[in-house]
């Protein structure tokens, strides 16, 4: 619904065969602030909702060329964010609560009562003024809660922001883990921020999407002559870090005979190219990032538990969205103001229906999966507030209200669900999923070995049919 407050008018579209009962109702709602649009036929109010987005309707059930339930499900096609009120002359429990199921926000029997025509039409008035003041109030906090990039009211954030606060003037080495889209790279970026390397480089490294062939010369550079290719010395990501910060986000996925040396690095800071004799001294921060248990894979021989005490001196461990969801408006409202200022599309914030949709959802993709589905939302949005229909467009972000047992599924339990999704919408081509995920597919093998999904098909099961690659 549009700005009440400001210079245009909210719109009633009155539709009814009767011109009696459009200039009652006209006479009605005019001196409650609204413009009043009357119309004699279905096909008249669809014409003019075409050109004059209406925020409230009136409409009778019976009229001559199509029944008023029939024009209500078209007017929450056309225009979702409307308040439809259905009217009759001939009115019975039966067509009230169909109207009800198909999303009327009322029913009114003839003749008209002109106390609760009143009484409606505040009612809608109130409860918009109340939405933009709330939107108001939250885009502010989201502004007063922001913390490096990251928002968020509940206890389980605001202790994340204290614990980098107190960290960051003396932390070398931090581990950060959490649920994928949670937010660990924007940790590691406040932790840097608060810290005192903040005007020195900070270099970000995605362990899950290097190439095994390239990891260590990445890391610790070469020499010229180390192998194929290496025409020239080049100095690598520990060099380029020096005196400031390293992130080395999904350490889970460093192969075993890198770990041991990014162990030396930590504990004698020193690196040695590839094919060199001699080693060079680096001052570095490094900061590691995981969606997985490093227990679990330390017990399966996967992860050095050496290397696992060196970095986990201090964890900072991320909540899932599902567990904070009190700064699910917060974290809206901040995605909807970008988004309408990238797009330049005039988004205001999101309907009652959609609100309620946001809170409910189960959220596996955490952070990530809400800005993707604002972000989906506001491209394709046709008025100025984001209705149901938006946040649910797409088939495969739209999830379900949270199911029994979500919150206490593993993150192990919910990378296999997003592995076994993502095989199912690419018919299960392994270099596709891969490229979906933004990881390797030396790393995308490791997981499904890890989850036993060796083949998962075309119909979501395994054992089904390995397309080519």
């Amino acid at each position: 619904m549009r700005d009440f407050h400001g210079a245009q008018r909210p719109v009633l579209l009155v539709v009814d065969d009767e011109p009696v009962v459009g200039a009652v109702v006209k006479r009605v709602a005019e001196p409650s602030g609204f413009e009043v649009l009357v119309c004699r036929s279905a096909a008249e109010a669809l014409s003019t909702l075409a050109h004059q987005p209406a925020d409230m309707a009136f409409v009778d059930l019976r009229m001559p060329d199509i029944n008023g339930l029939d024009l209500l499900k078209q007017i929450r096609d056309a225009v979702p964010a409307c308040e439809v009120v259905l009217m009759s002359g001939f009115a019975t429990i039966d067509s009230a609560v169909e109207a009800v199921k198909l999303g009327a926000r009322d029913y009114l029997t003839k003749p008209l009562d002109f106390g609760r025509i009143t009484a409606l039409l505040k009612d809608v008035r109130d409860g918009a003024a109340r939405r933009q003041r709330l939107m108001k109030t939250e885009s502010r906090l989201a502004r007063e809660l922001e913390f490096h990039g990251m928002l968020g009211r509940s206890a389980a954030m605001q202790e994340v922001f204290s614990l980098v606060r107190r960290l960051a003037p003396h932390v070398r080495t931090v581990l950060i883990t959490g649920e994928t889209g949670t937010g660990k790279e924007l940790v590691a970026h406040a932790l840097h921020r608060q810290g005192p390397r903040r005007s020195r480089r900070f270099v970000t490294v995605n362990c899950a999407a290097m190439v095994d062939t390239l990891f260590e010369s990445a890391l610790f550079g070469h020499v010229r002559g180390a192998f194929t290719g290496a025409t020239e010395h080049k100095q690598g990501l520990f060099e380029a870090a020096h005196e400031g910060t390293l992130f080395l986000d999904e350490i889970g996925e460093l192969p075993l005979h890198l770990q041991a040396k990014l162990l030396r690095v930590l504990e004698d800071g020193v690196v040695q190219r590839v094919g060199a004799v001699d080693t060079h001294k680096v001052d570095v921060c490094v900061f590691a990032a995981t969606n997985r248990d490093l227990t679990q894979d330390v017990a399966a021989g996967r992860f050095r538990s050496d290397l696992l005490f060196r970095l986990n001196a201090i964890d900072v461990v991320l909540p899932p969205l599902r567990d904070r969801r009190e700064d699910i408006p917060y974290l809206t409202s901040a995605f909807v103001a970008d988004c309408a200022r990238r797009l330049r599309k005039p988004v205001l914030g999101v309907t009652p229906g959609a609100e309620r949709v946001l809170a409910e959802r189960a959220w596996t993709g955490n952070i990530r999966e809400l800005r993707n589905t604002i972000e989906r939302a506001c491209m394709l949005a046709e008025t100025q507030y984001l209705t149901e229909r938006d946040v649910t467009r797409d088939p495969v972000a739209a999830r379900a209200p949270a199911a029994p047992g979500v919150e206490g599924r593993s993150d192990e339990g919910l990378e296999r669900e997003r592995l076994v999704e993502v095989l199912r919408s690419v018919a299960g081509n392994k270099q596709a999923a891969a490229r979906t995920l933004g990881i390797s597919r030396r790393a995308l093998y490791r997981r499904l070995e890890r989850h036993g999904l060796h083949t998962v098909g075309p119909a979501g099961g395994p054992g089904a049919p390995d397309p080519a690659v």
